[in-house]
Parts: structure tokens; sequence; C-alpha cells
């Protein structure tokens, strides 16, 4: 089993990396510029966080929407990353009317795939100036907060997911049970 984490310039990507190799994935990070080829024989994708406005630094994403498009394996995005597959698929990012850092209750809509088993309300750690603002048809919003309506999301036939908030992060509760679904998801 391998998934790789795909580097957008995120302050926390390296944990990202931890986390899989502490559930003993085979795990690297990979520049989001890397050829796309390098990524055939995964089972699975971590978008990281990245540039502090997608808005404004959208060229910065490198190749993942070719990733996305060309492989059938899962796919995890995470601030920037989960903002990219909004992007990506039709939807809308935006400067968020109030700005998310530290610690954010989330609250829970539906609990399927990788948000299996995770509570109705958690506490996660935020750190974004941007969020989704608007999401594909072929998107469920799965979670919210006070603050951001779309804190998660997975896509209706695929396996895609994204989340707003940092599950690599020690301060996000249930954080390492969000990677160990997305581990199950990409055994199948």
């Amino acid at each position: 089993m391998k998934i790789d984490v795909i580097d957008n310039g995120g302050q926390w990507t390296h944990r990202e990396w931890r986390v899989l190799k502490s559930l003993d994935i085979e795990s690297e990070i990979l520049p989001n510029n890397i050829d796309n080829d390098k990524l055939n024989d995964l089972d699975g994708i971590v978008l990281s966080g990245g540039p502090a406005s997608i808005d404004k630094e959208l060229n910065r994403l490198g190749n993942i929407k070719e990733y996305i498009e060309t492989h059938n394996y899962p796919v995890f995005g995470i601030c920037v990353g989960a903002q990219f597959i909004a992007l990506n698929s039709g939807g809308s990012v935006g400067k968020a009317m109030h700005s998310e850092y530290g610690r954010k209750e989330i609250t829970f809509s539906r609990n399927e795939s990788i948000f299996f088993n995770i509570p109705e309300k958690i506490n996660a750690w935020e750190n974004h100036n941007d969020e989704i603002k608007g999401i594909s048809s072929e998107y469920i919003v799965c979670a919210s907060s006070d603050t951001c309506k779309i804190q998660a999301f997975y896509h209706k036939n695929k396996d895609i997911f994204g989340v707003q908030f940092h599950p690599e992060v020690n301060n996000t509760e249930c954080g390492t049970q969000l990677f160990k679904n997305f581990i199950e998801v990409c055994k199948k």
C-alpha cells in the first residue's frame, strides 16, 4: 500500500506524511509539479495545504488537476487541496468572511466513507484565509462550522474527499481516524 502526499507548499505537509507513516503506510512527499507518470503505481494521494490565497496563487498548484483527472485512485484534499477540488469541479473559492486560525468546532451532518465513526461534533485546527463558497452538485457537503458552511465533503460516485480543516494536526480530534478511514478506502 502506497499513498503519497502531494506538496502544495503547506506548512504541515510533513505531518500528513508522518501520520501515514505512523499507520504503516509507504509514503513519500512529492512536489506538485512531478511528472504524472510517476504517480501510476499509487493506491491514493493526499493533496496538502498550500498558498495563503488559492484565489491569487492558483498557478502554484502545479499538476494536481492532471493527477486527479488521469488516475482512478482515491484523493484526499486538505485545506487548499480541498479548495482546489472544489474549484476543479466548477465550485467557487474566495476570501473567507471570517479567516479561521486555531481551534474551531466542526459539526458533521453525515458520516459516510472516510467520515465514518467521526462524532457529530469535533474540535479541529483551522488555518485559512480563503474558503469554499460553493461546490458542484457531484459532491455532498457533510460538515460545517458556524463561520464556514463547507468544512468537509465527498464525491457522490468517486473516492474524492476534502476537508477545510487540518486532520494531520494533533489538535484536531479524530484526525488520525480520518486518515485510517481514507486508507481503508484506498485498500478497496
